[in-house]
């Protein structure tokens, strides 16, 4: 089934968000590295310390 009938949109406005989503994905995904940080060993080793002595 076509995308046009199945959501009942023009196929023009398919188009051109296609043409958006490729020019503008790589930037997004960019932008979606740079900005996760790495995690704190020191912190998740303290917590799985915590965590253990809670259950024993």
């Amino acid at each position: 089934m076509e995308l046009s009938e199945r959501f009942q949109v023009h196929v023009n406005q398919i188009t051109e968000w296609k043409k958006i989503l490729l020019e503008k994905a790589p930037k997004i995904f960019e932008k979606g590295k740079s900005s996760q940080k790495e995690p704190d060993i020191k912190e998740l080793h303290a917590r799985i310390g915590q965590l253990a002595m809670e259950n024993e």
